[in-house]
């Protein structure tokens, strides 16, 4: 099927139509618009990533495990994430953005807020990410994690000077990143919020994850990482902050003032052994994401659902429907999914399984097939490409 930004799809198996025009959904049929007939599926809003790290795509296929066995979160970092990124070249990258964007969409996933690092590659990362995105047809938004942990001052700003490169389309929007508190300096985080003023956006920031980050804020004078960022005046209106394993109801509170947005994951939380990021259910703008994990967010839902039950949080709701509003909000579009206005991004399920997906009035994925790409070759390049990183993170 032809790409198309103006498009009905429907009655679906309870009658719903939806119309979608020039990638917006619309109040009422556009005339002339191509028609998706769905009877016998079901229509139903596209799942948001609120936080990814599109890096990590190729970790499925046989990443070595970190040596020597890791103890600690920040040992986990050193020996695992830290030395993975800094493997990462084009080529790898490339297949791993590609390879993640797919499974993504497979599993009814239509827009990611993603968070990248790769120290040996900074500028030109974020052009790679914007074009494998672009190409398969997701809506994303985008920013590199600046840090010092390798390259002191000077490569936080490459970091930040990469943010700037992503142009607004209808499917990409730039975000301002840090990677956390602990990893840079007063200096960087003011010019992160400068930087973020200066574009019109918001900043996209690992904050209170691990005890270690609260620990290094408290060294430096502050009461925590948030409070620092606070000082330091880079929590703009909108900001994405990311993690709070750490933060108290009170910490989480102070963000909803601000009118900044909290995204949980709890699988990358679960599987750190940071633990459970229990006083975000006193925040009223918690999303849901996976933080590296792949993203079908109805795993990531079902990892919630469990981990809440199991730590006695029965105010764990509305994450995945938060994913909706933040990607409105940053769009400029309706934050309620398949109203008027929102963005023209749905899926079909049949039979409970992802069958027809919709980005922006765009179908690029029909019958469980992606229509821009081949699957079989993406995931080909995929285990290719992990094969050469997996070598180059042994010699570092």
């Amino acid at each position: 099927m032809a790409l198309s930004e103006t498009l009905t799809i429907g009655p679906d198996r309870s009658g719903r139509i939806l119309a979608i025009d020039e990638g917006v959904v619309a109040d009422k049929p556009v005339p002339g618009a191509h028609v998706m007939a769905c009877p016998n599926g079901n229509i139903v809003p596209g799942n948001v990533c609120a936080h990814t790290h599109l890096y990590s795509g190729l970790v499925p296929y046989d990443m070595p495990p970190a040596f020597p066995p890791p103890l600690t979160f920040l040992q986990i970092l050193e020996r695992k994430w830290w030395r993975m990124d800094r493997a990462l070249d084009a080529e790898s990258l490339r297949a791993s953005t590609r390879d993640y964007v797919a499974n993504a969409l497979l599993a009814g996933t239509t827009a990611i807020v993603d968070h990248h690092e790769s120290p040996s590659l900074i500028e030109g990362s974020l052009t790679i990410l914007a074009d494998a995105c672009a190409e398969m047809g997701i809506r994303a938004l985008l920013c590199y994690g600046a840090t010092e942990r390798n390259g002191g001052f000077e490569e936080a700003i490459r970091g930040l000077d990469e943010c700037a490169t992503v142009s607004p389309t209808p499917l990409l929007r730039g975000l301002i990143g840090l990677h956390a508190s602990f990893t840079v300096s007063d200096d960087t985080i003011r010019e992160a919020g400068n930087r973020a003023r200066e574009m019109g956006t918001v900043l996209h920031v690992h904050v209170a994850e691990a005890q270690s980050d609260v620990a290094d804020a408290h060294e430096r004078g502050y009461d925590g990482p948030l409070e620092r960022l606070i000082a330091l005046d880079a929590l703009v209106p909108g900001s994405i902050v990311v993690h709070g394993t750490y933060l108290t109801p009170d910490q989480v509170r102070r963000i909803d003032a601000l009118g900044c947005w909290m995204v949980h994951n709890p699988r990358s939380n679960e599987g750190n052994g940071v633990g459970y990021a229990s006083s975000l259910s006193s925040g009223k703008q918690v999303a849901l994401g996976t933080d590296g994990w792949n993203a079908d967010m109805a795993e990531e839902q079902l990892a919630l659902e469990r981990l809440a039950k199991a730590n006695g949080d029965t105010r764990a709701t509305g994450r995945l429907e938060a994913g909706h509003h933040l990607i409105g909000e940053r769009f400029g579009l309706g934050k309620a999914p398949l109203e008027p206005g929102a963005p023209g991004d749905a899926v079909v399920r049949i039979d409970d399984h992802v069958a027809h997906v919709v980005v922006d009035g765009r179908v690029v994925v029909t019958n469980g097939t992606l229509t821009a790409a081949d699957t079989t070759l993406i995931r080909s390049e995929a285990r290719s490409q992990a094969e050469r990183l997996w070598t180059r993170m042994k010699a570092l």
